[in-house]
């Protein structure tokens, strides 16, 4: 029960309902604590409220109320993500976004954001995305949403994963406001880089960056030490970004991850992330 999203009747003593009867009022929120005595159930609007067992009605879990940050069109998100990056060159092809930058180590910098109608026949725009990376040095690589139409032409085309047995990444949103409850204030011992739009947060052990476009806040390559982890370090340095992003006027964050990284995925979920998308890498068949 605890951790789980419940709605609770319970009565109000000393009270008379509009039949006469026993006042009562329900509480929908998480199940924060379950003692002999009573159950603590938090809130969406962060308040915690303790009903005591003789006074509960009748109580059941009820599942996770849909995020409107989950209707976000994916595009949306990953060209959010360009804040992340100085000195990228992007390139349109329709819908999708030709993306380069040779001294980023990252595939989303060196990779083409095939998402949309290339407004191209499928021939022509892989075609046209193999000569842009290839003419630039780099690997012909591109970030497909899995089930989509692009997706399904690059595989028709004989496309496949860029590295052998990896699985998906997945894209997870969050308002910043309700994760920011479920973290520890901002880390005093935080040292902070701003190169607005971008920001570097670093605790003892630990690490991340952000950028933010608009309303939006990317968080990326947070990492602890092995030997620091288990410590809550990587939550201290998430608060750090998020309350800067929020300084900066992002009301929403994103992150992305592999979706076999449990653990992380974990945190995430704890925090109010919810999966928005999976997308994958692919390239060319080899000649």
């Amino acid at each position: 029960m605890v951790g789980s999203r419940i709605v609770v009747r319970h009565l109000l003593p000393g009270r008379t309902g509009p039949s006469g009867g026993p006042a009562m009022s329900d509480v929908l929120g998480t199940c924060e604590e379950w003692t002999d005595d009573d159950l603590a159930v938090r809130r969406e609007d962060g308040t915690l409220t303790r009903v005591p067992h003789d006074l509960v009605v009748t109580g059941k879990p009820v599942p996770p109320r849909s995020s409107v940050l989950v209707r976000v069109p994916a595009a949306r998100l990953h060209r959010a993500g360009l804040a992340m990056w100085a000195g990228l060159e992007t390139e349109p092809l329709g819908d999708w976004l030709l993306r380069s930058a040779p001294d980023e180590p990252a595939r989303r910098a060196n990779s083409t954001l095939a998402i949309g109608d290339p407004g191209l026949p499928d021939a022509e725009a892989h075609a046209a995305v193999v000569d842009f990376h290839r003419a630039r040095g780099g690997v012909p690589l591109v970030a497909v949403e899995v089930g989509s139409p692009a997706h399904a032409g690059f595989e028709a085309a004989g496309w496949v994963r860029h590295r052998d047995g990896e699985d998906d990444s997945i894209v997870m949103v969050a308002s910043i406001a309700l994760a920011r409850r479920s973290l520890p204030a901002e880390p005093d011992d935080a040292e902070e880089t701003d190169d607005d739009p971008r920001v570097a947060v670093s605790v003892p052990g630990a690490r991340g960056r952000a950028a933010y476009d608009g309303d939006w806040l990317g968080l990326y390559s947070i990492e602890t030490d092995p030997e620091h982890r288990r410590q809550g370090l990587a939550q201290r340095v998430i608060s750090g970004l998020l309350g800067w992003g929020a300084e900066h006027g992002a009301r929403s964050a994103y992150l992305q991850t592999h979706a076999s990284n449990e653990p992380a995925v974990a945190l995430y979920e704890r925090l109010g992330f919810v999966v928005h998308h999976a997308y994958r890498y692919l390239v060319p068949p080899t000649p």
